[in-house]
This record gives structure tokens, C-alpha cells and sequence, in this order.
């Protein structure tokens, strides 16, 4: 049996554990479901320990999936749901709180105040971010001042923060390793995307202390040596967060290619090389991967809601048996009859970032039926990445002219005939579409040896099927602003 690297891919809505060969052939897989709990409305929740605990079995079973053996796993990659928060106590690894997710709009009030006090052009120049409730220094802040007796054990470094990636790390090296990569240390409002570290002005600003923050490691290199099963004795060389990953292993090392993952929800990530330009339209400036694992810029568009829309049709509403089965009942009609759907369950991000706004269905007639609600909920997807399109290429900071497509909704033919049409640009969907753990393998097998160059890799991703935009420009342009008009009628009602 051939050495191999495994990558896990821990997600907002299950974590996924694949086993890659050295040349990129997926030998081995598996998937678990984690829940989510909503406390009160806008709030998003998970059990970290229960991230972990499915995070060991995926990897059990990938790997006796794959049918390896002691010493054939070379290297483990990570990559993470981003922004998602937790504190645990460094002693006993208990958490101080529920994982706030990075959907999760709890930390709203504390966003306000940094509002109201000046301090969001700050920010903005430091971290290439905008002040919301989506990233996690105001989730930090709000479980201290929620807990107010952990302030002091946090400066102390009694209690430690991490993302999903330093969580798991700090497991899977029974506590030994504190570290996260650049990608998903710059997510925080905390790190300064320019000198390339923890900022001690943004710290005070939100003040949160550095001594619960983690060490930043380069993203392919050595974060550790797993001690626990199933990958005692794995070193653990590759680190990305989800949407940075997913762009390395789309292949995007050049300034200005781009891609689009649909899963929760949907991350448009352009690659800007060394560039660093202060992006207008409510986009982000953010730190991915080039092509050797270091740190290089991108611009970002986050869009909250996209496979979470579908999930929402099949699981709250019951208008879906399963998601997959929303492509053949969208195709049953040729239009939403007049039907849009702007999915704000936590507000709206790219490129509107309003925390505020809430979700709304609009243009009902008595002659809609369940089939044009579908129509209108997988349309709600491709119109909400039309405007972060719209939103790159107004500025002239990265016009889009094709779109690399990745994430479990990919799959919906419908779904990537209907963004193509809707952006009139070639939509090119590769053959592996899980391209987020495809990215933290190659990081991991970059950083550990296993590939010796990212040439090695270069080749591996495959164009499984391009669409071709068939829709005619005066359709689209209808099509469009009867999209804006519902978005502003959904923010003008917030």
C-alpha cells in the first residue's frame, strides 16, 4: 500500500476526512454530521468536544478505509469552518463556552460599540477587515464580558482562544502545540495582515489579552506530532483555513484567478499575489496561500447563506427529502414565477455587511408553488455571489473572468448553468470538487516532504465540466434587478 498524507476538513456542519495519494487520487474517505444549537435568535452554537470526538472518528475510518497501516500516514493537514471561537481552560481543556460559530450574530452589541466609538477605520486599515459579529475578536470579547470572572485567568494564559484549527491541534498534541496558520489568525480583527503578527493596538482596542492568543506558523511547516490516535506519531505540516484551502487546491497561485465554494456558505477568494489594495464595495483583504505555502494576499466576498438555504427547505421547512433532490424539482418550471428569496437568517455579508438585516421571501402569487420556492432558493445562491462578482470587478481590484467552483452544491447542475448565466463568465467545475481538503493535503505534503515542489502538485486538479453562460444580457439584467430590489426591500425593513 502506498504512503499517503491525510487531510481533515472540519466544517460548520460535519467534519470529513479524506486519504490522498501521491498523486492526488483520493484513497479513502469518510463523513460525520455535527450538530448545531441556536440558543436564542441569530445565535449559532457547537460542542467543541463533540468537533474533536467526530474529527478522531472521521480519521479512524478514513484511514481504515484507505486500508493503511502504522506508519503509511506521512503527514495530516488541517483546515476549518474559520472565525468559529473557542476558550478552554489550558489545565483541563475544558471549554469556557459553547464553540460560538462564525455565523453566529450574538456578538452583535459588541460590534455596536466598536462602531460607535470610531474605531471600525482602524480595524479596517490593520486587518483588512470590517467590524461585524462574522469574525472572531468580538466573539472573544463577548464570551469574557459574559463571563467576567475568566478576564483575569485569560491574562494570566489560564484560559486559551483558538479557531477550529488550534482546538484540534492542541488535542491531537495532548496540549503540546498552542499555534494557528496566518490564513486564520487574519480572520480575527486581532492580527495585522501587514506586519504579519498580533496586533497590541487591536488587542487593546477590543481588549482581549495576547497571553490566550496562539503562536502563528507558516502554513505548510510543522505544527506538531499528533500523540493520539488514530495518527500518534503523524506530524501535522499543513494548516489553511477552509476558504484558502479550497483556493490552493483549486490551483489559484496567480493574481487573479478566483474561486467560488458552496457549502454553508459561499466564499468567493481572489488571489492578489504580494498586492495589497484596499478593497471598496464591502470586500475583504485576507491572507491565503502562493504557491509554496506562504503568505500571500487575497481579496474575499463572504457570503453567510448558501447550502444552509437548502438545508433549511429540507429540515425546517420539509419541502425537500434530501438537498441533492432540489436540481430536478428547480428544472420542473422555467422561471421563480416572479419569486426571489434573500436568505439573511444572520444578516447579510458581502457586499452589503448588514448585520441587522433578516431573511425574506418576496413576489408570492397564488400561482407559486414548492417548485418556484426551489427555483428561487438555489437562484438566491448565484445572485448573492453575482454581487460579490460585481463587487471585484468594480473597483478594477480583480475582474472575474472565469470562475472555479468547488463545495458540496457545485454538484447542482442547475445551481452552476444558472451562475454562469447569471455572472457571463465560464463557471469550470473540477473532478475532485472536495478541493478544501484537497488544499490542506498539499499544504501538509509540501510541508512535510512528501511532495517536494508545488510543480508536483500542479497537475493534479482536473476540469470536470465547464459551463457556458447561455442567457442573453437584456434577461440577465432583469433578472438582476429584480434580485437588488428584494435585497433592498429586505434591508430597508431591518
Amino acid at each position: 500500500m502506498p504512503d499517503a498524507v491525510l487531510a481533515l476538513d472540519q466544517g460548520t456542519t460535519g467534519s470529513t476526512a479524506l486519504v490522498f495519494t501521491h498523486d492526488g487520487s483520493v484513497l479513502g474517505r469518510a463523513y460525520a454530521e455535527i450538530a448545531q444549537s441556536y440558543p436564542q435568535p441569530g445565535w449559532v452554537e457547537q460542542d467543541p468536544r463533540e468537533i474533536w470526538e467526530t474529527s478522531q472518528r472521521v480519521m479512524r475510518e478514513a484511514i481504515a478505509d484507505a486500508g493503511l497501516g502504522p506508519g503509511e500516514v506521512k503527514a495530516l493537514g488541517i483546515t476549518n469552518q474559520r472565525e468559529t471561537t473557542v476558550i478552554w481552560d489550558r489545565a483541563t481543556g475544558v471549554p469556557v463556552h459553547p464553540a460560538i460559530v462564525w455565523q453566529s450574530r450574538q456578538s452583535a452589541p459588541q460590534c455596536d460599540a466598536l462602531n460607535h466609538a470610531g474605531h471600525a477605520p482602524l480595524l479596517r486599515a490593520r486587518t483588512g477587515l470590517v467590524v461585524d459579529p462574522y469574525f472572531s475578536g468580538s466573539k472573544i470579547r463577548w464570551i469574557l464580558e459574559r463571563y467576567p470572572e475568566t478576564v483575569s485567568r485569560a491574562r494570566d494564559g489560564a484560559l486559551l482562544f483558538g479557531t477550529i484549527d488550534t482546538w484540534l491541534i492542541w488535542q491531537l498534541t495532548g496540549g503540546a502545540s498552542h499555534v494557528t496558520d496566518p490564513t486564520n489568525a487574519s480572520r480575527t480583527l486581532l492580527y495585522n495582515i501587514h506586519t504579519r503578527e498580533w496586533d497590541p493596538v487591536l488587542l487593546e482596542t477590543l481588549d482581549i489579552p495576547a497571553a490566550m492568543l496562539p503562536e502563528v506558523r507558516p502554513s505548510a511547516g510543522l505544527f506538531g506530532e499528533a500523540c493520539v490516535e488514530p495518527v500518534s506519531g503523524v506530524p501535522i505540516t499543513g494548516v489553511a483555513g477552509d476558504q484558502q484551502a479550497a483556493l490552493y487546491g483549486q490551483g489559484c497561485w496567480e493574481p487573479g484567478m478566483a474561486k467560488n465554494t458552496y457549502g454553508t456558505g459561499a466564499f468567493l477568494v481572489a488571489n492578489l499575489g504580494q498586492q495589497r489594495p484596499d478593497p471598496q464595495g464591502g470586500l475583504l483583504t485576507t491572507i491565503a496561500c502562493d504557491r509554496h505555502g506562504q503568505p500571500a494576499y487575497a481579496v474575499e466576498g463572504s457570503v453567510f447563506v448558501a447550502g444552509a438555504l437548502i438545508q433549511w427547505f429540507r429540515d425546517e421547512l420539509g419541502l425537500l427529502e434530501t438537498a441533492a433532490a432540489s436540481e430536478a424539482i428547480a428544472t420542473e418550471v422555467d422561471s421563480t414565477a416572479g419569486v426571489y428569496i434573500v436568505p439573511a437568517f444572520t444578516g447579510l455579508g458581502a457586499p452589503y455587511w448588514d448585520m441587522h438585516a433578516r431573511g425574506a421571501i418576496l413576489g408570492l402569487t397564488r400561482g407559486a408553488d414548492r417548485r418556484h420556492l426551489v427555483r428561487a432558493a438555489l437562484e438566491a445562491i448565484a445572485y448573492q455571489t453575482a454581487d460579490v462578482v460585481t463587487a471585484m470587478g468594480a473597483d478594477g481590484t480583480v475582474p472575474v473572468h472565469e470562475l472555479r467552483v468547488d463545495g458540496g452544491a457545485c454538484a447542482n447542475d442547475f445551481l452552476m448553468q444558472f451562475q454562469a448565466d447569471v455572472l457571463g463568465v465560464t463557471v469550470d467545475r473540477p473532478r475532485v470538487i472536495e478541493t478544501t481538503a484537497t488544499g490542506a493535503a498539499f499544504l501538509a505534503g509540501l510541508g512535510a516532504g512528501f511532495w517536494s515542489a508545488p510543480d508536483e502538485v500542479a497537475g493534479v486538479r482536473q476540469c470536470e465540466r465547464r459551463f457556458e453562460p447561455q442567457l442573453d444580457s437584456g434577461t440577465r439584467a432583469s433578472l438582476l434587478a429584480g434580485w437588488k430590489d428584494a435585497v433592498a426591500r429586505v434591508r430597508s425593513s431591518s
